[in-house]
């Protein structure tokens, strides 16, 4: 049985910036400032590490930010909500759908969730396209800031889940950044870049993934190379 993993934002989906502009909210009402929000890059980055960078860049000590932490993300949920509304905003990036439903349905597959967003606000972008319940395991940016310490949350998670062990090198990691890249590289798991975020095919090819897509609108050929392991 092999485990993938998939990222959230530009893998799964886009919210087109729905994201940045709750976060922005619950920081200028929890801590009192959004620091350098419009310029930080969020790619790959977990999302309780996003909120240390721009608060630390904006001056504040790091009792106060880890203080008010979970109330800044309970406020960034709820506003998270507001903003996604009816999910008319959410699109699922193309053939990503069909390849996920393909995958849980496998025997020889368990299908989770590896990304920067907290728990609560995957949930949230997930809702609007059904796709959340196919997704049997997760590990998110609540479990560590760290995303290198997050395959080893979903292999837990997926031992419980499945009755067995996993070894990384029965992972696969999906994600559209280098980030994504650097985490299934450093735990030995098989890296999977796809193009559909903002980081351009060419720069996904310098990290050197073992698979690389433009995207996977390919059903079929995204499928047998996912499973030809």
């Amino acid at each position: 049985m092999r485990l993938f993993l998939f990222d959230v934002d530009g893998t799964l989906v886009t919210a087109r910036g729905a994201g940045r502009a709750a976060l922005g909210r619950a920081l200028t009402e929890t801590y009192g400032v959004a620091g350098d929000i419009d310029r930080y890059d969020f790619r790959g980055k977990t999302d309780p590490r996003i909120v240390v960078d721009l608060m630390r860049g904006a001056g504040l000590a790091d009792d106060v930010i880890e203080a008010r932490m979970a109330a800044c993300f309970d406020a960034y949920v709820d506003h998270l909500a507001r903003q996604i509304g009816d999910g008319t905003g959410v699109t699922v990036l193309p053939g990503i759908a069909e390849v996920v439903r393909a995958l849980s349905a496998r025997d020889d597959a368990l299908v989770g969730l590896l990304t920067g967003n907290i728990e609560a606000g995957a949930r949230v972008k997930l809702r609007p396209t059904g796709l959340f319940p196919l997704f049997r395991v997760g590990a998110y940016g609540s479990d560590s800031m760290d995303r290198r310490r997050l395959p080893s949350v979903a292999v837990t998670r997926a031992r419980a889940v499945a009755g067995r062990e996993f070894s990384f090198e029965q992972v696969t990691i999906i994600g559209d950044t280098p980030l994504d890249v650097d985490c299934a590289r450093a735990c030995g798991a098989q890296a999977v870049a796809v193009a559909t975020g903002f980081h351009p095919h060419e720069e996904l090819a310098a990290c050197a993934p073992d698979l690389l897509f433009a995207d996977f609108s390919d059903v079929a050929r995204a499928l047998a190379a996912l499973t030809a392991r």
